[in-house]
């Protein structure tokens, strides 16, 4: 049975091929970062079942290498990258492959939704294949396996190389490959420190009574700060909807929560295309296009961002009230 574990292990499988490949090449503090955080992703089971048992050493253990990697991070510069071929020799490989380059990246998603489609009834001999806990995520990982195997076929190289292409291209993207995982963990820590009612506490003192305009407007741009703070707007959605959404909007002013939930969430993605933090987005096609300013992204999109959310803010006060 495949389970979300197998991933994991899976990962830590490749960021030990990475450090240990910086370590040989003597790049010794980008070695020992990936080798740790490797160590993390390999070990994360162990240290649940620990702290389940009362074992609470393996979690500070843990918790220390996670300091250890924020020690490491800022000794991660960007290094120049050795070109894998010359610049005629890559744009010929282009064009010989033409579309059929689109089929390995088109095997994620299709692959990933036919797991998560049709995975549950997939048995053999009458064992589940897929376990049914993350089923999605299990796909992802079979998904991105599948596409490994099928960008070797089409491009006619071995498996390895594309190995070796995907820790190049980790390293160039360096500790900002965390910040999905770390930011995740953020919203998750403001929604349980009570953030959201400190928010409605705030919002509450200095809202003009009576005004639902300027309490939606407060809402909306928290969702864009928030997403900018923490580079995820479903991290933000939680903290914006238990302090002003649903206490204010919709308990006190009728909103239509579906509507104000969609909206606002789309008014959080205004924040992503701005942000460093939404490195997912912004920093990492950066880096794999090789551009020479780092927030190149973020440059050619902000116009849409503002452009996107007046128009929502804007839909937001005529529909949500309906």
């Amino acid at each position: 049975m495949l389970r979300i574990q197998y991933g994991y292990w899976l990962i830590a499988a490749f960021l030990v091929y990475t450090g240990g490949r910086n370590l040989r090449e003597g790049q010794v503090w980008r070695g020992a970062f990936w080798l740790l955080l490797g160590a993390l992703f390999g070990g994360g089971d162990y240290v649940l079942a620990q702290q389940a048992a009362g074992n609470v050493l393996p979690a500070q253990v843990a918790g220390g290498a996670v300091i250890a990697l924020a020690l490491l991070a800022p000794r991660l510069h960007r290094h120049p990258q050795a070109e894998t071929g010359d610049t005629e020799r890559r744009l010929q490989s282009a064009t010989r492959l033409g579309h059929k380059l689109f089929v390995p990246a088109l095997m994620i998603p299709l692959v990933t939704l036919l797991v998560a489609l049709f995975g549950a009834h997939l048995s053999i001999a009458g064992h589940a294949v897929f376990a049914t806990p993350q089923m999605t995520l299990t796909g992802l990982v079979v998904a991105c396996v599948v596409a490994l195997f099928a960008a070797s076929r089409v491009a006619r190289v071995p498996v390895h190389q594309g190995l070796g292409e995907g820790r190049r291209l980790l390293d160039a993207i360096g500790w900002a490959a965390l910040l999905p995982l770390l930011l995740a963990a953020l919203g998750e820590v403001f929604t349980q420190s009570g953030v959201g009612a400190a928010i409605a506490a705030l919002a509450n003192a200095i809202l003009p009574s009576g005004s639902a305009l300027a309490c939606l407007l407060v809402f909306a741009l928290g969702m864009v700060l928030f997403t900018v703070i923490m580079g995820n707007a479903f991290a933000a959605f939680p903290v914006m909807m238990a302090g002003i959404g649903l206490p204010l909007l919709v308990k006190q002013y009728g909103a239509n929560p579906a509507i104000l939930g969609s909206m606002g969430m789309l008014c959080g993605y205004c924040g992503t295309l701005v942000t460093p933090m939404a490195a997912d987005y912004n920093l990492v096609p950066a880096a794999l296009l090789e551009l020479r300013n780092p927030y190149g992204v973020i440059r050619a999109q902000w116009w849409s961002a503002v452009g996107i959310f007046s128009v929502t803010v804007v839909m937001m006060w005529l529909l949500v009230f309906r």
